[in-house]
């Protein structure tokens, strides 16, 4: 029997995927793992817990460093919601290249207008202040070639745009389904003084905090669209407001509203509505749902932050799966099998993975494991965690 804490809504289609053997409640207790969306988690707070699933991608509300030294798996779902964000990119620089909410301002403002002949000549004349700007020919940089930035810059092809793509880390697979027509940067520099318009898809972290400041900005053409749907904190909010104040930047568009942006007549704000549709947060829940079941049940690992990926499932005949989570230094696997070892057991199989900073041990034996032995694993210098699965036999 397993126990989900949800901290926020999460979408019906996800959690039907739980079978009763598992519990949801959105109280407080002693859960197994939580599913959240955006609301803060400190992992202090909830000590019973295996894994936190993130129903999207960003996991900067999550105490992640908290987490990897408690050996708590935390999960996100990069790619569910790709589509949504794409989109709304698309929709919003469309907006801000037409000048459409300048436009529909101006419209609303004739509602007292009680003469058919009066409003049409007013629009009329009116619709000069409006004239903006087409897609096609400019040149749209994407920082950041993850699921999102790929699907941004193969949609600026698709219209017709000079798209240049720059990512410092980018992954094969990501990569893999980038058109050939996007133009790959190796410096972001050189990059920055082309782009008409500018859009980040990127994680925050210390390598892109305020990525774009006022030193980069200096570097742009006048009357550039800068677009931030990724986090907010990429951007140097203070250096963009004086940009904007001194003309150099023409529009900036952002999915993360403050008291200074909001006042700002070239910003345009949306209320954090990046993955806000259905169908995204239908994925993302399908997604984290699937990454928790697979956690607690079998100790598959895929798409966590903090931990290695590693995807063995038992085999029909496993009787007992030992998970050990250690620090990754030197000698800890062979302080594990030597544990094992003295209690002469025959391993079934041993897998382990490493990322760096945790290594995952997954061991598979074809009989119940002897009694005190958990806690031999546990009393291991550097083990952060020891979890034992059990299976019926067939």
């Amino acid at each position: 029997m397993y126990s989900i804490q949800t901290l926020n809504n999460i979408s019906q289609q996800g959690l039907k995927l739980l079978p009763s053997t598992y519990t949801v409640t959105s109280e407080p207790g002693k859960p197994d793992a939580i599913l959240v969306r955006s609301a803060i988690v400190d992992t202090d707070a909830y000590p019973s817990i295996e894994c936190i699933a993130r129903a999207g991608a960003g996991t900067n509300n999550i105490s992640i460093d908290k987490a990897t030294e408690k050996g708590v798996c935390v999960f996100n779902t990069p790619g569910a919601n790709a589509n949504a964000v794409a989109e709304l990119v698309f929709i919003m620089l469309g907006i801000a290249a037409r000048r459409i909410h300048q436009s529909l301002e101006f419209t609303r403002s004739l509602a007292q207008e009680t003469d058919d002949k009066v409003l049409a000549e007013k629009v009329e004349k009116g619709k000069s202040k409006y004239t903006g700007f087409e897609l096609m020919g400019k040149t749209l940089v994407v920082i950041g070639l993850g699921k999102i930035g790929v699907l941004v810059a193969n949609a600026g092809i698709d219209r017709g745009m000079n798209v240049i793509g720059y990512d410092p880390f980018p992954t094969v697979g990501n990569v893999h389904y980038l058109s050939s027509k996007v133009e790959l940067a190796h410096k972001l520099e050189d990059v920055l003084p082309q782009a008409d318009v500018i859009t980040v898809h990127v994680p925050l972290s210390d390598h892109t905090r305020n990525l774009i400041g006022a030193k980069q900005l200096q570097t742009l053409k006048t009357g550039v669209v800068l677009m931030n749907y990724a986090r907010k904190g990429i951007y140097d909010d203070a250096a963009m407001i004086q940009s904007l104040t001194d003309g150099k930047v023409g529009a900036y568009i952002t999915d993360f509203p403050s008291k200074a942006l909001v006042a700002q007549e070239k910003v345009i704000c949306t209320p954090h509505l990046g993955a806000s549709t259905a169908e995204s947060e239908e994925n993302c829940a399908v997604m984290a749902v699937k990454q928790v079941r697979n956690y607690l049940e079998y100790g598959v690992v895929n798409n966590s932050v903090n931990f290695p990926v590693i995807e063995a499932f038992p085999q029909s005949s496993t009787r007992t799966r030992v998970i050990v989570i250690n620090r990754d230094i030197p000698n800890m696997i062979a302080h594990i099998t030597q544990v094992l070892g003295k209690a002469g057991l025959n391993i079934q199989s041993f897998s382990n993975e490493s990322n760096g900073k945790i290594g995952y041990n997954m061991i598979d034996l074809e009989q119940d494991l002897p009694a005190g032995l958990e806690q031999d694993l546990r009393s291991i210098e550097n083990v952060l965690r020891v979890r034992v699965l059990r299976y019926p036999k067939a």
